[in-house]
């Protein structure tokens, strides 16, 4: 009885020093949501962006992000750390630290309702609400292996942020589509997007915003508009439905998909538009089909 209380007390003071004094956060805060890590990733930046005095740092992989608060005279860290549950379930594990009260903390929280646990709270359930409304206002399909046509096509070359991507689509489409008709040239399907380099740590894309046509010998000249041609291109396909700011969502759930059935894949998606987003309907009703071209071709 005895070496049973001397091993059970060992247990408690091991277990209060490494909490005390090992353990790298005064609280933590899990929940799941149905989305992707990709998905999750982005909202925590874009939630990041709605707040005063905040900053954040994408670490070496989607799962992981370090999130700076300022509270007054406190500043809390928050280190993101996001996993798989399943094919549509991701876990989002928040571990929260005070970087000049941590010790007190943790000597209060188990006993006290203190600043950090009600702050934490607070701020984590802005964000739940943000994660929740997102999910309603998108929907992702996969379809599977499909292949992409060739064709000709006219197209702009631009750089900016994931989330700007349609903003710069916007921006260049008076000359693609009004320029080239008024033109005399014959439009020959839907606007599509090529990704040629996208930084996933910096969030940070290169692409052509291109409109598919029929060739003729007399093309308009203009110093930002360019003309290529498209082989037809392998791909693993989604469907996205939604506004086409986050049309990104589907890249990485078609990344989760080729990592667990073994696809290699470029990386760089292709997006096919099939909806004006200057006329008025909802955007759930916005349909996207995108591509991931297989590696090996």
């Amino acid at each position: 009885m005895k070496k049973a209380l001397f091993a059970l007390a060992l247990l408690i003071a091991g277990g209060s020093i490494a909490y005390l004094f090992i353990y790298p956060y005064d609280y933590l805060v899990t929940m799941e949501a149905k989305a992707n890590r990709g998905s999750i990733n982005q909202i925590v930046k874009l939630w990041n962006t709605s707040l005063e005095d905040s900053s954040i740092e994408a670490g070496a992989n989607l799962e992981e992000l370090r999130q700076t608060l300022h509270f007054g005279d406190s500043t809390h860290i928050y280190d993101w750390r996001i996993s798989a549950v399943n094919d549509s379930v991701s876990k989002i594990r928040v571990f929260v630290r005070d970087s000049a009260h941590s010790f007190a903390n943790k000597l209060r929280v188990p006993f006290y309702d203190t600043d950090i646990e009600r702050r934490t709270k607070n701020s984590l359930r802005n964000f739940s609400d943000l994660l929740a409304n997102h999910i309603k206002s998108i929907r992702v399909r996969i379809e599977g292996e499909a292949e992409l046509d060739s064709t000709f096509y006219a197209y702009v070359h631009n750089k900016t942020t994931q989330f700007g991507k349609a903003g710069g689509m916007m921006r260049d489409f008076p000359l693609l589509d009004p320029y080239l008709v008024n033109n005399g040239v014959e439009l020959n399907g839907n606007p599509f997007i090529e990704i040629l380099d996208w930084d996933r740590e910096k969030d940070s894309l290169e692409f052509n915003f291109c409109y598919p046509i029929i060739r003729n010998d007399s093309l308009p000249q203009h110093p930002d508009l360019k003309y290529g041609y498209r082989e037809p291109v392998r791909a693993i396909k989604a469907v996205y439905n939604g506004n086409y700011i986050t049309s990104d969502r589907a890249w990485y759930a078609l990344l989760d998909y080729a990592e667990k059935n073994d696809i290699e894949v470029t990386g760089l998606p292709i997006e096919v538009f099939y909806n004006n987003p200057n006329i008025g309907i909802d955007e759930i009703t916005w349909k996207a089909e995108v591509f991931m071209p297989l590696a090996d071709q």
